[in-house]
């Protein structure tokens, strides 16, 4: 008597693929659709978690598009607290798929986002990017001439990509009732003031999300239509909801949506493909050892274990246990376990729980 089950490979069996594996070191979990090379140039994007991407990639010397960042040695937390060499663009984190549809459209002049320009103590934030300038600017036509600057630099990088690196952060967000616009953050969480007939609260189902990716792949190939899509989802789990339910659940259900899109649409299109970053650091396996004490932010062990698995599967071999350029571990003494606890990458979307208390 046969089963269907007898010829699969070790890979296919939770005992052999998963318990018998070392989570740091999970083997055949990533086979890519395409290569990525150190010359590909790689534009990045996407929820905090993304930073990490960028970040790793760049210290490796991969060809990592960059058209914001000042050239100068400046120290890096000065010039991620300014939304610097974060990623490809100055645009700060980019949540939902549905931002980053409005964000392309926009740099094209196909859409012109509502109430541009929030303000706070007197003073004047870009609603799109309220964290890049943590103290804002002085006069809202400033904030203007910023985001047109910005908007031309996103236009830059986007004609330089052979690869597009997204990773899908959220499902919740906050809208502008009459037009739709998405924003990054609720209205005075960072700046601006909430007022419930003008933003509402919007959850993203799974084929909104699924139109909203096939429209970013038409305007990404109306640009440059040899660019490649590689798609991610952050394994950081959601701050706060606001869906009236418990975060957990939240989470869990959000997280599920995105996993879901992104295996839907890589597995529609050869010319997109998932990264599972996702599965190595949520993995059973490692005993939640990836994230740190706030069960939020991503342990340096973590990005390295997945970033590992990239560069495997895409660069030359190497010996994993002496890879030098994974990022270093912080002492443990120097951890911040709060809420917001993770020092290395900007994230809007802590603040919400900063703000509350």
């Amino acid at each position: 008597m046969t089963s269907p089950y007898d010829t699969l490979e070790d890979r296919a069996f939770w005992r052999t693929g998963v318990v018998a594996c070392d989570p740091h070191h999970v083997a055949d979990l990533y086979h890519p659709k395409f290569a990525i090379t150190k010359e590909t140039a790689i534009m990045t994007a996407g929820s905090c978690f993304a930073q990490h991407v960028h970040r790793t990639l760049k210290e490796r010397g991969w060809s990592v598009i960059d058209t914001e960042t000042p050239s100068g040695l400046f120290p890096r937390e000065v010039l991620n607290r300014f939304g610097y060499a974060m990623y490809s663009a100055r645009y700060g984190n980019i949540y939902t798929v549905r931002q980053l549809l409005q964000l392309l459209r926009e740099s094209y002049g196909d859409v012109t986002p509502a109430d541009p320009v929030w303000t706070r103590d007197g003073r004047f934030f870009d609603a799109q990017r309220p964290n890049i300038e943590p103290d804002g600017l002085e006069r809202a036509d400033l904030v203007q001439e910023a985001r047109a600057s910005h908007l031309s630099a996103i236009c830059a990088a986007l004609s330089k990509a052979d690869v597009f690196v997204f990773t899908l952060g959220l499902t919740e967000a906050w809208m502008h009732r009459d037009s739709g616009t998405i924003y990054p953050t609720a209205p005075g969480t960072i700046a601006g003031t909430f007022d419930a007939a003008t933003y509402r609260f919007h959850s993203f189902t799974t084929a909104e999300i699924l139109a909203d990716l096939a429209s970013v792949r038409t305007v990404l190939q109306a640009v440059n239509p040899q660019i490649k899509m590689l798609l991610t989802v952050s394994p950081v789990p959601l701050t706060a909801t606001a869906t009236g339910g418990h975060v957990l659940a939240a989470s869990s259900y959000s997280k599920a949506v995105l996993r879901a899109a992104a295996g839907e649409f890589s597995a529609a299109h050869e010319d997109v493909d998932y990264f599972p970053s996702f599965e190595v650091i949520t993995n059973p396996a490692a005993r939640s050892a990836f994230f740190k004490p706030n069960l939020r932010s991503v342990e340096d062990a973590g990005v390295a274990a997945a970033m590992r698995m990239f560069f495997a599967a895409h660069g030359p071999a190497f010996d994993p246990d002496g890879d030098t350029d994974a990022p270093a571990p912080h002492d443990d003494n120097d951890r911040d376990d709060g809420d917001d606890g993770d020092d290395d990458v900007i994230c809007e979307e802590a603040l919400v729980r900063a703000r509350a208390t």
